[in-house]
């Protein structure tokens, strides 16, 4: 049977495979121990999941609108306002099926073959892929350690041409943990001031889990003359450990709101009316545990880079938010000629994670892996145990 061209252009997840992969070993009898996912080990906040109880015993399991609950819409106005600082109405947010829905839905509606999307290197695996979908092209543009894997007014500058189309920024980071500041933004902002066919996707999934002091920036409110042409996306999977009841929000302009509206009407239709119970109960509830749960990851990151960087060969940065590391395994690839290789290596002793090719490590030059740790701190220790036993 023949595919179609648009799929035949992308791979799957890279990440979600060495999931399958490790979930396959386990049902075999093997011990593995997982790394590759993003997924906190927390379990859902009580009063979420009392919500959408209350949501079942209502009998509300019917459509909702396809852009989401009012109720739901309103939260999400409330979440940009208290925690990223933007400040939108809910005419427009979006509600749908998972952040990468909403990245999905905003690409497809607005990219044409022949246009570029300027994609920071090392990237999350599914930006690239949604691109290759649209038919648009992916142009990386190299990050590096040394910079914090932040991407540079001067690299932008010189990125853009008159095809490009978007540009996607993701702070904090997946792989990286990649976290811009204010004054990062504004300098980007110089740049995109000069270009106004350039639309930005921020994507904000990881803004409660920063770990320096400062606050949240975003584009759209240190530039706030661009946010006529900014998406910010967002969500309740990471912060509120939510991943498997698939909510993501998106908040822009509503021109494009509408557009994307327009096609998840025929994707999808609305999320799931539980799950958005759940995700207004998320927003409006109790906020205080996040701050516990971050102090949780920051120990865990702490242990993850000591760890790391103990083992002959490897090494990383402190990601500044998140919960990944991008670690370099550049003195081992004489040995195992690549990180796929490594990454094999890895699985066969006990512990899945992804390679950095699959991030897109090339464009930069890097070579090695990204693990979660979003793993409790024992699972991570014997995790780290079979790394350095595997790598002597």
């Amino acid at each position: 049977m023949n595919i179609s061209q648009a799929l035949s252009r992308i791979q799957p997840s890279r990440t979600n495979a060495m999931t399958d992969r490790a979930i396959a070993l386990r049902e075999e009898g093997r011990d593995i121990i997982s790394l590759s996912v993003g997924e906190p080990d927390f379990p859902t906040p009580p009063h979420v999941v009392a919500a959408m109880k209350d949501a079942l015993d209502a009998g509300d399991t019917r459509y909702t609108a396809v852009a989401g609950t009012a109720a739901l819409r309103r939260a999400s106005a409330l979440h940009y306002e208290r925690d990223l600082g933007l400040k939108v109405a809910p005419s427009q947010v979006l509600v749908s099926s998972g952040g990468k829905q909403s990245i999905f839905l905003a690409l497809m509606a607005t990219l044409n073959p022949g246009d570029d999307v300027l994609i920071p290197a090392p990237w999350w695996v599914s930006y690239p892929e949604i691109v290759r979908f649209s038919g648009a092209s992916v142009v990386p543009v190299a990050t590096y350690a040394a910079d914090g894997f932040r991407l540079s007014a001067d690299a932008l500058a010189a990125a853009i041409t008159p095809k490009t189309r978007w540009l996607l920024l993701n702070s904090p980071g997946n792989p990286t943990g990649a976290t811009y500041s204010t004054a990062d933004l504004q300098a980007l902002g110089e740049v995109l001031r000069r270009h106004p066919q350039v639309l930005v996707l921020s994507d904000d999934i990881y803004a409660p889990l920063r770990y320096k002091d400062a606050v949240h920036a975003t584009l759209a409110v240190d530039c706030p003359d661009l946010a006529n042409r900014v998406l910010t996306v967002s969500g309740v999977s990471k912060s509120h450990a939510m991943t498997g009841l698939r909510i993501g929000v998106a908040a822009g302009p509503e021109w494009l709101i509408g557009a994307m509206g327009r096609l998840q009407s025929h994707v999808s239709g609305n999320a799931c009316s539980i799950s958005q119970a759940g995700a207004v109960a998320a927003f409006e509830g109790p906020q205080e545990f996040l701050l516990d749960w971050r102090e949780r990851f920051r120990a865990r990151r702490d242990l993850c880079v000591e760890a790391i960087n103990a083992i002959p060969g490897l090494s990383t940065p402190i990601p500044d938010g998140a919960f990944y590391c991008m670690i370099d395994a550049a003195p081992l690839m004489p040995r195992f000629g690549d990180d796929e290789a490594l990454a094999m290596h890895l699985l066969e002793n006990g512990v899945a994670i992804v390679a950095a090719s699959a991030f897109g490590g090339a464009h930069c030059g890097f070579a090695g892996f990204r693990i979660s740790f979003a793993a409790d701190e024992a699972k991570l220790t014997q995790a780290f145990a079979r790394i350095a036993s595997a790598l002597k």
